[in-house]
């Protein structure tokens, strides 16, 4: 078979669950496609997903019955596994992939250990300085580890690891906030603020919200707000704006997060990784509100490292009061210093290329780029990852983070990643 008749280089990407495992996945897809391989999204029965895929084209989506670990829900949550594992062994038989990539959560283990079943070459992206169970476990199987933050390295069981930032997908780009606020009805002379939750929303944000109105209606009636509740509170919220008669435009859920990006003049946002780096890409100052119940705590460590480098304010919802929340708003919207500061500090958090880089490194191994010819990923085995951590080669805090260029052969006959330093654009 020609090079020019041979199947294209399938890879499955894990990435259902919530929208910051799911959007990253979608950005290396994007890149993975553009490279000439078919690539397969695999992801979970829950609205989020459901929704946040309806504009799709160009890959193949494919539903899983995996279930979320809730307390009291265990046995729900093994029998989602094992009917997600068999799903998608059933699926590789017909369609075996080459590579498959776990984006973290729930639905992430059993497609991974049925494409390693398979013969893929398995990976892994951590997103958030503390992994969560699913990567932790996975680490030890997987070829390579790609992560976002440095720190995260130092948690993960594998001797290839990669920092590559997170992926966002290729819309979330500068624009100009006077024309993206009139594209949402606002009026473009005037600052917006965003609120957003997460994909899922976020009560205690909304909460947090709704009692600082009053106040924020008589200090600063001329803002405007994009707020987007989640599926529960989005009535409740709307009501709330139209008492005071503040211009707002209220949304359980907004799929052009680029356009509210764009228009946007601050956020109040949940630290999740993947909403973190869509703040980077686009430049938008944050008060950070870490959902308190996260895993590890690790969105309050996410938090944690933007606000050491003067990228956000971190304010944590056990101690949030009104005025707090006010005070710090108008500091960053009315003081132009502090708001120029952040926008300058968010720089050294975005990584235009982490959806390319991953997607590159994961065809080097293969030479499958640009229908290049490969070879069974089983062909070579993997050595038994051992425990590495790189924090000392490391400085979270410098605009200045090693990626992975490229895969380069061992002495031993495998592939180990080759990380260098090269300055964030």
């Amino acid at each position: 078979m020609t090079p020019s008749t041979k199947a294209a280089f399938r890879v499955a990407i894990a990435c259902g669950g919530t929208g910051g495992h799911l959007f990253p996945g979608l950005a290396v897809a994007e890149q993975l496609v553009r490279r000439g391989c078919t690539a397969t999204l695999l992801i979970s029965p829950k609205e989020v997903d459901q929704e946040a895929v309806r504009t799709i084209s160009g890959m193949e989506i494919v539903t899983l019955p995996a279930v979320a670990l809730k307390r009291g829900g265990e046995i729900a949550f093994v029998r989602g596994c094992i009917r997600s594992y068999r799903a998608a062994t059933k699926l590789f038989k017909s369609h075996p992939p080459h590579a498959a990539l776990a984006m973290g959560g729930f639905t992430s283990a059993p497609p991974i250990l049925a494409a390693k079943r398979a013969g893929a070459r398995t990976f892994l992206h951590e997103s958030n300085t503390i992994p969560g169970r699913a990567n932790r476990w996975l680490s030890r199987i997987v070829y390579c580890a790609f992560i976002g933050f440095p720190t995260a390295a130092g948690r993960l069981r594998n001797r290839n690891v990669a920092v590559t930032g997170t992926p966002v997908r290729s819309q979330f780009q500068a624009r100009a906030a006077a024309d993206c606020r009139a594209e949402l009805g606002f009026d473009p002379a005037r600052p917006v603020l965003l609120v957003m939750g997460g994909s899922q929303g976020a009560s205690g944000i909304n909460e947090l919200v709704l009692q600082s109105l009053p106040l924020l209606a008589s200090r600063a009636p001329v803002w405007q707000w994009f707020h987007l509740t989640g599926p529960r509170d989005a009535e409740k919220v709307s009501q709330a704006y139209a008492a005071l008669k503040l211009r707002a435009v209220v949304r359980p859920f907004f799929a052009q997060m680029e356009l509210a990006l764009g228009a946007a003049t601050v956020a109040v946002s949940r630290a999740g990784a993947s909403s973190l780096a869509e703040l980077a890409a686009m430049r938008v100052p944050a008060v950070l509100v870490p959902y308190p119940a996260a895993t590890d705590n690790h969105q309050f460590h996410n938090a944690r490292a933007f606000e050491a480098t003067g990228a956000a304010r971190l304010l944590e919802q056990q101690s949030a009061t009104p005025e707090t929340l006010v005070q710090l708003l108008l500091d960053v919207i009315e003081k132009p210093a502090v708001h120029e500061k952040m926008q300058s500090a968010l720089v050294q958090w975005h990584s235009p290329h982490a959806a390319e880089r991953i997607a590159e490194a994961m065809l080097a191994p293969a030479g499958a780029g640009a229908g290049e010819g490969y070879p069974r990923a089983d062909s070579q085995p993997v050595a038994r990852p051992a425990f590495r951590n790189v924090d000392s080669e490391i400085n979270p805090k410098s605009s200045v983070l090693p990626r992975a260029n490229h895969l380069r052969t061992s002495a031993a006959g495998g592939y180990r990643v080759v990380l260098h330093r090269e300055g964030v654009a």
